[in-house]
């Protein structure tokens, strides 16, 4: 289905106001003080003064000058922040006020517009069952407007899900670590060896997006169910008490799975819902990686 420009741009402008409040109100400092450099980078030289810890004289230059020079280092902050987005026939999905890919493209804004705050560079890698979309990692706000709006306008992909392989492309492609936010609804499997591998070079959180009727079954009676990733059409009888509990059982069998996977390969997670704001979620997780920086 094509899409309407028209509209695509008025989404962008809603999610781009609420996002920028959001920021500004919630996440300036906490972004800062969870993401941090890794490592740190020559700065200058300068004179050596009285308390300069001699272990960071500059021999040379001190030997060039005839008195002592130091070296001066700083934290090394500018980051790379990769979106890896699923952007499947599954994430068209949504039975409350948002689809799942809308989730996605406002998390993907809120973040990427922190992260420009900081003047850290922000990429897009959009995948279903192959890459949609690279877009390698720029500064600026219009990347990150950028970034919402091909999220939002891959909504109506009609593909499969293969998270192995998008996983692969970006570990291939990305050399030097960053911050890899994947947002999906992990509704694939045999990528977490794939996973594994991302998350010994990147640092990985991994946002799992669901809608209640990914859930619980309403009791409405006969439906008609469309998969909408591969079309197949099933017939439920919802009235059914015996289906409903298997429906519920087996999905809270799914995301207990999903949850002891990433506690496993010690990957942070945000579990969100169509249903619900995520703004609370973003803070327990910036609490829990802050609770981890050492102090001192």
């Amino acid at each position: 289905m094509p899409v309407d420009v028209k509209e695509l741009m008025k989404q962008v402008g809603k999610i781009r106001v609420v996002t920028n409040r959001l920021v500004d109100e919630h996440l300036s400092g906490e972004y800062h003080s969870v993401f941090k450099g890794h490592g740190i980078e020559f700065d200058e030289v300068r004179e050596y003064t009285p308390g300069d810890d001699i272990r960071s004289i500059d021999w040379n230059v001190t030997a060039r000058m005839g008195h002592p020079f130091v070296k001066r280092f700083c934290e090394e902050r500018e980051l790379t922040i990769l979106f890896l987005v699923d952007v499947s026939g599954s994430q068209s999905f949504g039975s409350v006020a948002r689809s799942k890919a809308e989730v996605a493209a406002e998390i993907t804004c809120l973040l990427a517009l922190s992260a420009i705050k900081n003047q850290d560079k922000i990429g897009l890698i959009l995948f279903s069952d192959r890459i949609e979309k690279s877009i390698p990692p720029r500064k600026g706000r219009t990347a990150a407007m950028r970034l919402v709006r091909e999220v939002l306008a891959a909504e109506e992909t009609r593909r499969g899900t293969d998270l192995t392989a998008a996983l692969r492309f970006l570990n291939q492609a990305q050399k030097k670590r960053a911050v890899v936010f994947i947002l999906s609804d992990f509704m694939t499997s045999g990528y977490e060896r794939e996973l594994r591998v991302t998350a010994r070079h990147h640092d990985v959180i991994c946002c799992a997006i669901d809608d209640p009727r990914e859930r619980e079954l309403p009791q409405a009676g006969i439906v008609e169910i469309q998969d909408p990733e591969s079309g197949e059409l099933v017939l439920l009888d919802t009235s059914s008490r015996s289906l409903r509990d298997a429906f519920r059982t087996a999905a809270e069998i799914e995301e207990v799975s999903l949850r002891r996977s990433f506690r496993k390969l010690k990957i942070d997670a945000l579990f969100l819902s169509t249903e619900r704001p995520f703004m609370e979620d973003v803070h327990k997780l910036f609490r829990q990686r802050q609770s981890r920086i050492p102090r001192g």
